[in-house]
C-alpha cells in the first residue's frame, strides 16, 4: 500500500514540476514563449482560474469599461438605421494601445485619457494589455478565447527596434514585411483575419494603400456554451416587437435561476457560460423605455447595477440571432470621444514607430456574433492604417423576462469585469 501511495505521489509531483517548468518559460523570448493556446492545453482542470489584477490594473478595467460604454452611446447616437449592431471596444483599445507605445505629448495624453489609462503610462498600459492576453484565455479552459495582434509593414519601411521589441514582448505581434502593391499582401492580411477569428471575419480590407507605412491589427475570438443550455425543442417562432412593428422570430425559452435585477429603466438577467466566469448580461427596457435609454443609463452609471442582482427564478425567452457590423467611420466616432491628434497628419506625435513621422489615416472594425441554444460565438477585427505625415424556501412565481423587443447586451469576464463585446439587438 505504501509503495502504491509513493508511486502516486511521485507521479503527481512530476506533473507539477513539468507544469511549473513549462509555465515559467512564458517570460522568455518570443521564440521560446509558448502561446496561450499551448498553455490552455496544460490547464485541463475544469475549475475556473480567476485573474488577480493589481490595484492600478483594476482602475484600468473600470476606466476602460467606461470608454466601452461611452463608445456604445456614441455609435448608437450616430446610427440612425435602427439595425442591430455589435462592437468590441476592447479590440479598438488594443490597436490604439499599440499606437500609444510610439506616441508622445498630447497625442499620447489623448489616447491614454480616452481609453481609460489616465493614471498610467506607456509601460503600464503595455503590461496591462499583456496581462489580459496571457490570462483571459486561461480563466475557463472550456471557453475558447483568443486575442491576437499583428503588424504588417510596407517593405520599404523599417520599424524602430524598441517599438518592434515592445510589440513582440507585450502584444505577441511580430512584424511582417509585405509589398503593399502586391495583391498577395491583401490576401495575406485577410487570411490572418480569417484564421484568427475561425472564419467569423473572413476579411477586413478590400484593398491596400501602397503608400501606407504599416497596418496594425487586433483580433478577438470568443466561443462558449451556456452553463444551462436551451433545449431546441422549446424554441418557438414568436412575436418580436421592433420599432417598425411586430415580426416573427425564433425565441429560445427556459425556466431557471439567474442573477436578476430590475430598476426604472430596465430589467436584466446575467446568463453565465461554462464555469460561470464569463457571462452575457441582457438588459431589457422597461415599459415606456427604449434600448437607447438603457445605453444612456450605462454610459452614465456603468455596470454598477450588477451589485444589486440576486438569484431569481426566471422564465426566460431570448431570440436566437446573428448580428454582424462594419464601421467605416471609426475615426469620426473616436474624435467625438476625444482622440483627435493621432488622426491628424500635421499634429500627430508618433515619432517612435519608424523613421518617418506617421499618423492613423484609416481605422475600421468588423464584428460578428451568433447566439443560439448552445451558447455564443463572437469575433471582432480592428485595423489601423499608418501613413507618413504630411437557499430552500416556499415556491416562488418566476419573473417573466421575455426579450421580445429591442434590448442591449454585453459579454464580460467576471473576475476582472473586462467587457469584450457590446451590442444592441433590434430585430432588424
Amino acid at each position: 500500500m505504501r509503495r502504491i501511495f509513493l508511486v502516486i505521489m511521485l507521479a503527481g509531483l512530476s506533473g507539477i514540476l513539468l507544469f511549473c517548468h513549462r509555465y515559467a518559460n512564458t517570460g522568455s523570448s518570443a521564440e521560446e514563449t509558448e502561446s496561450t493556446e499551448e498553455i490552455t492545453d496544460i490547464l485541463k482542470a475544469d475549475e475556473p482560474h480567476p485573474i488577480a489584477l493589481t490595484e492600478q490594473q483594476r482602475e484600468f478595467v473600470s476606466d476602460n469599461n467606461a470608454f466601452t460604454l461611452n463608445f456604445l452611446k456614441t455609435v448608437n447616437a450616430a446610427d440612425k438605421s435602427g439595425k442591430s449592431f455589435i462592437y468590441s471596444p476592447l479590440s479598438i483599445t488594443y490597436v490604439l494601445s499599440m499606437v500609444n507605445d510610439a506616441a508622445e505629448g498630447t497625442t499620447q495624453k489623448e489616447l491614454e485619457q480616452t481609453l481609460g489609462f489616465r493614471k498610467g503610462g506607456i509601460k503600464e498600459v503595455n503590461q496591462f494589455c499583456k496581462t489580459l492576453i496571457d490570462s483571459l484565455p486561461l480563466v475557463d479552459t472550456k471557453v475558447h478565447l483568443h486575442i491576437a495582434n499583428a503588424i504588417f509593414v510596407n517593405q520599404n519601411n523599417k520599424l524602430k527596434p524598441q517599438f518592434q521589441k515592445d510589440m513582440q514582448d507585450y502584444y505577441q505581434a511580430k512584424a511582417e514585411a509585405l509589398d503593399f502593391a502586391s495583391p498577395q499582401s491583401l490576401k495575406r492580411i485577410n487570411g490572418w483575419c480569417n484564421d484568427k477569428t475561425k472564419g467569423m471575419i473572413p476579411e477586413i480590407l478590400d484593398e491596400l494603400n501602397p503608400a501606407a507605412v504599416s497596418y496594425l491589427l487586433n483580433a478577438i475570438y470568443f466561443k462558449a456554451n451556456w452553463t444551462d443550455e436551451f433545449k431546441e425543442a422549446r424554441t418557438k417562432t414568436d412575436t418580436f416587437h421592433t420599432a417598425k412593428g411586430a415580426k416573427m422570430l425564433p425565441l429560445m425559452q427556459q425556466e431557471n435561476r439567474f442573477s436578476y435585477v430590475k430598476n426604472s429603466t430596465f430589467s436584466a438577467v446575467d446568463l453565465p457560460y461554462s464555469n460561470q466566469q464569463w457571462s452575457m448580461t441582457v438588459m431589457l427596457p422597461e415599459k415606456g423605455k427604449s434600448a437607447d435609454d438603457v445605453i444612456n443609463y450605462l454610459a452614465k452609471n456603468g455596470m454598477s447595477f450588477l451589485d444589486e442582482t440576486r438569484s431569481r427564478k426566471v422564465d426566460l425567452k431570448l431570440p436566437r440571432f446573428e448580428t454582424e457590423s462594419s464601421t467605416e467611420d471609426l475615426i469620426g466616432t473616436l474624435k467625438t470621444m476625444g482622440i483627435k491628434r493621432v488622426f491628424d497628419s500635421f499634429f500627430a506625435e508618433i515619432p517612435n514607430m519608424c523613421e518617418s513621422k506617421v499618423y492613423v489615416s484609416m481605422m475600421l472594425q468588423k464584428a460578428r456574433i451568433k447566439v443560439n441554444e448552445n451558447g455564443s460565438e463572437a469575433a471582432a477585427v480592428t485595423v489601423a492604417e499608418m501613413v507618413k505625415c504630411t437557499s430552500m424556501s416556499k415556491p416562488e412565481e418566476p419573473v417573466k423576462f421575455y426579450a421580445n423587443h429591442p434590448f442591449v447586451y454585453v459579454i464580460r469576464e467576471k473576475s476582472t469585469g473586462v467587457i469584450l463585446f457590446v451590442g444592441k439587438f433590434t430585430g432588424e
